[in-house]
């Protein structure tokens, strides 16, 4: 789960990760990439600069499977269209990566990122109960706050207001988690699991917290419902070993 960011980890900015990615193009990709760049400063009309922030995220998400700048650039676009719905949607792609990520820096440039969109979403429609959960979540969890769990209360707000908003729910438990509040977290895991039976996140972070609390017998059944779910080998490979791990404690 992220932490705090130390002070020998300096903040990233859009153009640092930017660059990052680009050095690790061919050169041939970079020329492409730096034309699709220059097509958007160069734009005048608003659908233009929407087309090539489009084209640039199509380009990192398929070409270079970069999952991140591809929600940031889908945003960028967003954000001209004044779209609800497509700046919600890059929101929460780019804070779903904040939960994997393992550098700190990167974390917090994408809760930062995340955070603009929901608060431009939130700016057409004050009543988006999605955007305000994300909102919340990028300050309890992007390393953007001096004291993120006062942001909890927000998404309490909206999973009291309405408590089959499941995405509500499950950053609560992910709160939860982080605070060591491990029976809170398996109420509200098992909660999400039983009205979305597909939600492998919320699947996965059931079996984790029954683990972290040593309760075999759940930890291996959810590991295994989310192992049999898991399409990327190497992630169904490792959930299989902590299985076999469990079962042989």
């Amino acid at each position: 789960m992220p932490g705090a960011m130390t002070s020998q980890e300096p903040a990233l900015s859009t153009q640092d990760v930017i660059t990052a990615a680009k050095s690790k193009l061919p050169p041939e990709e970079q020329e492409r990439i730096t034309s699709l760049e220059n097509n958007v400063v160069r734009g005048d009309v608003v659908k233009q600069q929407i087309k090539q922030y489009n084209q640039l995220s199509s380009f990192w998400v398929d070409t270079m499977r970069n999952m991140p700048l591809g929600a940031y650039y889908k945003g960028e676009a967003a954000k001209l269209e004044n779209s609800e719905e497509n700046l919600t949607f890059a929101a929460r792609k780019l804070l779903s990566y904040v939960f994997v990520e393992q550098s700190q820096p990167m974390q917090t440039w994408m809760a930062t990122e995340a955070k603009g969109f929901f608060e431009e979403a939130l700016k057409i429609n004050p009543a988006n109960d999605s955007a305000k959960v994300g909102l919340g979540a990028c300050y309890m969890f992007g390393n953007i706050s001096s004291n993120p769990m006062q942001e909890i209360l927000k998404v309490r707000e909206v999973a009291e207001k309405n408590p089959d908003n499941m995405y509500a729910q499950y950053i609560l438990g992910l709160g939860d988690v982080k605070t060591g509040q491990y029976e809170n977290a398996v109420k509200r895991f098992s909660l999400v699991v039983a009205k979305q039976p597909l939600n492998l996140d919320a699947i996965f972070n059931l079996a984790d917290t029954y683990d972290r609390i040593q309760d075999k017998e759940n930890a291996i059944k959810w590991y295994t419902v989310a192992q049999k779910m898991v399409q990327v080998p190497q992630a169904k490979k490792e959930i299989g070993q902590r299985i076999e791990t469990l079962k042989n404690e």
